[in-house]
């Protein structure tokens, strides 16, 4: 059976104006003490969040993010969370070098659109169709990538346009490995993961496409601040509170 590391922090990051909402992320600030992909993928899959940062070097910042089946170049909320937690002005993650800065209960980043996985931005009339959707049938939206998600599909709609804000919902399509080491290992469960509540990688996307700032209210409730940056770069951010 595989231990946990002695020190790591559950973070909710992009919570909503009140407080409630948001996405969970564990952090393990001392990497070394699962230097091993398959460890920290499986610790991954006990932990029970859709990723899991590992610090490797928190002077540096250098990171991974892991699912419990991959591990993954850059993603928007774990590098929001990792940011906030380390209290660095950078992250060095293999997508690049994402700046951070820290505003109290809130934190922004600094990374590329081209850094995103492709996903199909589906833009909807009203923000009560984007409250109707039903989650798709797996496998549509946009194809598979290298990184094994079926769909990817963010649908959005203005709430008020002159303002910058929108309502977004982001259904991944993802089967993601889940499973406990005791009952078969991780993997031992799979599962459809239907919504995920609050997707900053996405927002950040979407954000280049207008080169606008825009405040974004997605899932339940949680709350996405981006804003354009120069030479190509995308801020992302939004309230951070520690779980445990």
């Amino acid at each position: 059976m595989l231990g946990c590391p002695g020190e790591y922090d559950v973070v909710r990051v992009f919570r909503g104006p009140h407080g409630g909402c948001g996405d969970e992320l564990g952090v393990v600030r001392d990497g070394s003490v699962m230097p091993e992909r398959s460890d920290r993928q499986e610790f991954a899959a006990k932990l029970g969040s859709r990723e899991t940062v590992f610090v490797d070097d928190p002077e540096r910042g250098v990171i991974g993010i892991y699912t419990p089946t991959l591990r993954l170049p850059f993603a928007g909320h774990p590098c929001v969370d990792a940011a906030w937690l380390l209290d660095v002005p950078e992250l060095d993650t293999p997508a690049g070098v994402v700046g951070a800065r820290r505003d109290g209960e809130f934190c922004r980043i600094e990374a590329r659109a081209e850094w995103v996985p492709p996903r199909t931005l589906r833009q909807y009339a009203t923000a009560a169709e984007v409250d109707d959707l039903a989650v798709p049938p797996k496998g549509v939206g946009a194809p598979p990538t290298p990184f094994g998600q079926w769909g990817r599909i963010y649908a959005w709609a203005w709430e008020d346009e002159a303002a910058g804000r929108f309502r977004a919902r982001a259904f991944p399509g993802r089967i993601e490995e889940r499973g406990d080491s005791r009952s078969g290992g991780a993997g031992a469960r799979t599962g459809f993961i239907d919504e995920d509540e609050a997707t900053g990688a996405a927002a950040l996307l979407l954000t280049d496409r207008p080169a606008r700032a825009l405040n974004t209210t997605q899932g339940a409730g949680s709350q996405i601040l981006t804003a354009p940056q120069p030479h190509g770069w995308t801020e992302s951010g939004g309230r951070v509170l520690p779980e445990r």
